[in-house]
């Protein structure tokens, strides 16, 4: 999704957004332990080592708001953020790490499907995915989860830098088709590099969009 799909507004109404200061608010690991529900929530989904941490430190200009770690499936917790307005984010514990325990995927799969089912102030769930690599079979696991759920969904390419922009464009269009067989996909996909900061200014154009159109 081009900047041109933006409007000045929405994308200094974005910038604005996420300049607040970020603050972490709780990290929960069962449904008990999630915090009360305030404002609006967006949740970033994604496999192992997609880059979800750096993702979300990238989006509120914070090198360490939200912990990296080079150990896939090392964060197991939902992880809450705040920038003190109606806006919250969340980082989702990544999936599809080959080493996991069958336990520690079905701990995942409860956690997770609690927290889609049981949060009204969702207002959607940005599944990232490796532009390196495309969508796996991985990925149909918090696919199932979302349509279950009824939550909306979108598709946010990271590391695009790390391929050719011809490669990165066949990318997409082959994300997008996949994704119009799903009814949850919110139709788009946004592209990012966390490491060179591209997309950004998109994706929190993006965001401030969804909130207005809530408003309404």
């Amino acid at each position: 999704m081009p900047n041109s799909e933006f409007t000045r507004n929405e994308i200094e109404t974005g910038r604005r957004l996420f300049a607040a200061d970020w603050q972490f608010v709780a990290a929960a690991s069962s449904d008990v332990s999630l915090p009360l529900m305030r404002g609006v929530e967006i949740a970033f989904a994604g496999r192992s080592n997609v880059g979800k941490s750096s993702l979300v430190n990238a989006l509120t200009g914070r090198k360490a708001l939200a912990r990296t770690s080079h150990t896939p499936g090392r964060t197991q917790e939902l992880i809450f953020f705040t920038g003190g307005s109606t806006l919250n984010i969340v980082d989702m514990p990544g999936y599809g790490y080959a080493a996991a325990a069958k336990s520690k995927v079905a701990a995942w799969t409860a956690l997770i499907g609690a927290y889609l089912r049981g949060r009204a102030n969702l207002a959607r769930v940005y599944v990232l995915v490796d532009a390196r690599h495309g969508l796996k079979d991985t990925d149909d696991l918090i696919f199932e989860e979302l349509r279950q759920a009824a939550v909306s969904f979108q598709i946010v390419l990271t590391k695009a830098d790390a391929i050719k922009a011809s490669e990165l464009k066949d990318r997409a269009a082959e994300v997008e088709a996949a994704l119009a067989k799903r009814p949850g996909a919110f139709p788009g996909v946004l592209t990012t590099s966390s490491h060179e900061g591209t997309g950004m200014e998109e994706l929190r154009a993006a965001i401030a969009r969804l909130l207005a159109e809530r408003k309404r």
